[in-house]
Parts: structure tokens; C-alpha cells; sequence
């Protein structure tokens, strides 16, 4: 497994050929959970089951997919992108075709929402973090590029998979889109990682010690130490000669000792053993802790939240509002879930230019695609038109193009070397606002019988949000914080946490 050593390759070169191997990996990833909405009817009609128990398929595939996102930004860190990826492809094509043979929603819940949903959170977290790592300068427009995958996927998918459906039926059409999953496999071939991963240093490590053979016997020494020693001037012509030699390091004398006080001495190994394996859980809950404690991190992640819980539904939902209200029969040739697709995708690219610029701010440009998001679907409901709801789906597909700001945004906040960790604690937020929101948006519509109440209530979350996030990163704060501490508290907030400054990050570009 090569790496690339050295930053020589950053900003291009090789890293043209992650984007494009990230984008395929997305785009066969995502390409039938984003575009969900299609097959939603059809399992409607198959199951007969209620609106908010058949939800939690397509809302636990995409909240599966970031509530673990914590295991699989370890997975990346421990084992590299391209073995994730690799095994990816075989989740994703598997939870795809064994959906084809469902019997009932619950089946559904967990082929197609959980094991699909894990496979997806792999994918994302190992191409986000390598184009993260081969990107500095154009990191933005990298990531904006590689996150259009899902759009592009979800554009063409919302219409394959309606053909299929009419050509092969549903079990058909779930079987052909697993087999194109399995190119996952050749995509994750260009990841080379520039650093080798903790599991391949360790395998390293372990091989050098056992080819260097411990010498059968050492000779013990004794330490010999003049008593004179601490009264004679020290100097470099009369220095003073200590013949050292150590019989055992002081663990082993306390190993020893233990051993000889009643044979405790196995305990102590299985102790020193379990403490050895809880060390990186425990360091790993403190730096999460570390990372919450900062203000701007924990409302971006808030925001994060409640932008999820919002947001995402309307995907799940639009073809069936516009059936319910009688606007069209059946589905269109271009689907409002491939027109959300498509405008996210453009969204993306956009924000992600966008972001580059030394002028923008990007954590306040994400704040103003939630209250754009927001605003449009509170209009949703007032629409009473084809035409309105393919331009309001226009609108929240473009604003929801802020996926492309999440890695970027975090890499500001904490740095590339936590990136991974902090986007995993982002994602997890995320992901259970997805899971939650379109069953809850369902319920709202078994209750009432209209999608109305239910979209007031999404529009409310991600414009609550977009107004949160944008008030609790003002720079006011930090001079009110400042006011209201010691010099020394200052001085040991500022050494705690260098790289969590709030003025830094309510000024990035």
C-alpha cells in the first residue's frame, strides 16, 4: 500500500484523481438513497403500511449513514480510504439486492436503512477525509465537486429507477442498481492515502521488533555511585565516571515485587491490559468532550440538527404531496426529487467556489443557505401548483448544496488534524435530525391528513436554525466572554484551545 510522502501533490496532480474517484464513489453510493422518493410509493402500495412506519426506510438510510459517522471517520483513520471503500461496495450492493426480497417494511428498515445506510456512512468518510488531505488551497471547489456525486446520483437515479420499475418491477429494479454498487470496488483503486494509517504503522512497528532477535542473555551490571560525587566541582577536565548498569527498568523491580508479595502479579497484567486497551476510548471521549465544549463547533452542530430534522423530508415527500393534491398523476418524466437533485448538485459547485473566496465568510454563507431553505419551505404548503413546487424544490435544492460546506467549515474550526473526528461528531448530529425527521413529518400527515402542518414544521426548524447559528457565532460574544474573565482565565483558555478561537473562525474565508 503506497503513500504519498510530502506535500508536493497538494492542490493537484494525483488529487484530480481522488476527486474524480470520490465523486464515482458518491454518486453509486447515494444515487438511490437520494432519490428515495421514487420508490417510496412503490412500497407504499406493496406493504400497505402507514405513511410514518414506510418513512423510516428512507430516513434511516441517510441517518444511518451519518449517526455513524464517529466509527467510520475511525475506520478511515485506523485502516485508510481504500480498504473502507472496498468493503463499502460490498454493503451497499448487498443491502440493495437483499431490499429486493423484502417481505415486509421492518425487512426493508434493516437491508435497505441500516446495512445500505453503513455502507453510506463508509463512502462518505473516506472520500471526504482523502480529498481533505490532497486539497489545500482548492479544498473548497474539491469538495464541492466531490459531494455533487450525490446530486448527480440522485438526478439520474430518480429516473432509472422509475424506468426499471416500469421494465423490471421493483424486486428488478433493487437487483440491477446493487449490481452497479459493486463498482464502488474499482473506485476506491486511485485512493492512495499521503500518510500511511495507524493500522499499517502498527503492523510496521510489530514487524521490525520481531525481525530484531532479543539477545539470549544479557549480562547484569550493577550501578556504582561515589558518595563523593555530589562535592566535587564538575568540570570537563575532571568529570566524574559512573559505570552504570541497570538489572532491570523500575516496572520490572515493582513487577517483581508484586509477584513475590502473593502472585498478584497476573492481575496487575490483566489491569495494565484492559487499561492499555481503554486508553484511546477514553482519549478519544475527552477530545470529543474538548470539541463540544467550543461554542462555535456545538452550534454549528445544533444548527446541523435541526437543519436535518427539516430538511431532508421534503426529498422524501415531494411526489406524494404533489399526488395528494391531485397536481399530477403518476410521476413525471423529470421528478421533483431529480430537480432538487440536480439543483443541489449545482448548489454545491456554487458554495463551494464561493467558499474559496477570501471575502465570504463561510460560516455565515451557511447560515444564509439555512434561512433560504427555510423560507422555501414555508412556502411550500401555500403553493398550489406544479409549476410552484418545482421552483420552490429548485430553491431548497440549491441551499441544501451547504453539504459541501460541512468539511470545510469544520477544517476551519479545528483544524486538518481533527477533521475527522469533529466532521464524525457533526454528521452524528445530522444524522439523527435525519432519522427523525421524515417519521415525524409522516405522523403529521396519518394525524391531520395534510402535508400542510407538517412542512410549517420543517420550514420552522431549518429557519430556527439559520437565525441560531447566525446569532451564536457574532463576534460580540467574545469580547462579552472577555469582559466577564480573569486575565489568568484568559490566559488558560487561550492555551487550552488555540486552535478554537472564535474571533478566527467568525473571520475565515
Amino acid at each position: 500500500m503506497g503513500a504519498v510522502k510530502g506535500e508536493d501533490g497538494l492542490d493537484g496532480g494525483w488529487g484530480w484523481m481522488i476527486v474524480v474517484a470520490s465523486f464515482m464513489a458518491q454518486f453509486l453510493s447515494f444515487g438511490s438513497p437520494q432519490s428515495v422518493g421514487v420508490l417510496y410509493p412503490e412500497w407504499l402500495s406493496a406493504f400497505q403500511e402507514g405513511k410514518g412506519m414506510t418513512a423510516w426506510v428512507g430516513s434511516m438510510v441517510s441517518g444511518v449513514a451519518l449517526i455513524t459517522s464517529p466509527v467510520c471517520s475511525a475506520c478511515v483513520d485506523n485502516f485508510g480510504a481504500r480498504p473502507v471503500t472496498v468493503f463499502s461496495g460490498v454493503m451497499v450492493a448487498g443491502g440493495l439486492m437483499l431490499s429486493a426480497f423484502a417481505p415486509s417494511v421492518s425487512f426493508l428498515i434493516f437491508s435497505y436503512g441500516i446495512v445500505v445506510g453503513i455502507g453510506c456512512g463508509l463512502v462518505y468518510a473516506a472520500t471526504l477525509t482523502i480529498t481533505c488531505q490532497y486539497f489545500d488551497k482548492k479544498r473548497g471547489l474539491a469538495l464541492g465537486i466531490v459531494t455533487t456525486g450525490t446530486s448527480v446520483g440522485g438526478f439520474i437515479y430518480a429516473t432509472l429507477q422509475n424506468e426499471l420499475i416500469e421494465l423490471f418491477g421493483l424486486e428488478g429494479c433493487l437487483l440491477i442498481i446493487g449490481a452497479l454498487a459493486l463498482n464502488l470496488m474499482v473506485c476506491a483503486g486511485p485512493m492512495r492515502p499521503i500518510n500511511l494509517p495507524g493500522y499499517y504503522l502498527k503492523q510496521r512497528a510489530a514487524l521490525q521488533r520481531t525481525e530484531e532477535p532479543e539477545p539470549l542473555y544479557t549480562k547484569p551490571t550493577a550501578i556504582i555511585i561515589d558518595t563523593d560525587l555530589k562535592t566535587a566541582p564538575v568540570s570537563a577536565d575532571n568529570a566524574a565516571t559512573i559505570k552504570l548498569l541497570i538489572i532491570k527498568e523500575p516496572i520490572e523491580l515493582q513487577e517483581c515485587e508484586v509477584e513475590q508479595k502473593g502472585g498478584i502479579l497476573s492481575c496487575s497484567i490483566v489491569a495494565r491490559a484492559i487499561k492499555k486497551i481503554m486508553r484511546p476510548y477514553g482519549q478519544y471521549l475527552s477530545e470529543t468532550v474538548e470539541l463540544l465544549q467550543d461554542r462555535v463547533f456545538m452550534a454549528f452542530c445544533i444548527a446541523m440538527f435541526l437543519f436535518s430534522l427539516g430538511a431532508f423530508p421534503p426529498v422524501l415527500f415531494m411526489e406524494d404531496v404533489a399526488q395528494s393534491e391531485g397536481l399530477i398523476d403518476g410521476i413525471a418524466l423529470i421528478p421533483l426529487v431529480s430537480i432538487v437533485a440536480m439543483t443541489t448538485g449545482i448548489g454545491k459547485l456554487v458554495l463551494g467556489v464561493l467558499a474559496d473566496m477570501r471575502w465570504v465568510n463561510s460560516l455565515y454563507l451557511y447560515a444564509l443557505t439555512l434561512i433560504g431553505t427555510g423560507t422555501a419551505l414555508l412556502l411550500i404548503p401555500v403553493s398550489k401548483s406544479y409549476l410552484g413546487l418545482q421552483v420552490l424544490s429548485a430553491v431548497v435544492g440549491f441551499f441544501s448544496g451547504n453539504w459541501s460546506l460541512t468539511s470545510y467549515i469544520t477544517t476551519k474550526i479545528v483544524g486538518i488534524e481533527r477533521l475527522s473526528q469533529a466532521h464524525g461528531i457533526l454528521m452524528c448530529f445530522g444524522g439523527f435530525g435525519i432519522t427523525l425527521g421524515p417519521p415525524v413529518v409522516g405522523w403529521f400527515f396519518d394525524w391531520t391528513q395534510s402535508y400542510d402542518l407538517a412542512f410549517y414544521f420543517s420550514g420552522t426548524c431549518v429557519l430556527v436554525s439559520g437565525l441560531f447559528l447566525f446569532l451564536a457565532t457574532l463576534p460580540c460574544w467574545n469580547r462579552t466572554s472577555e469582559e466577564g474573565h480573569s486575565p489568568v482565565e484568559e490566559d488558560v483558555n487561550t492555551s487550552q484551545q488555540p486552535t478554537l478561537d472564535c474571533d478566527k473562525v467568525a473571520s475565515v474565508a
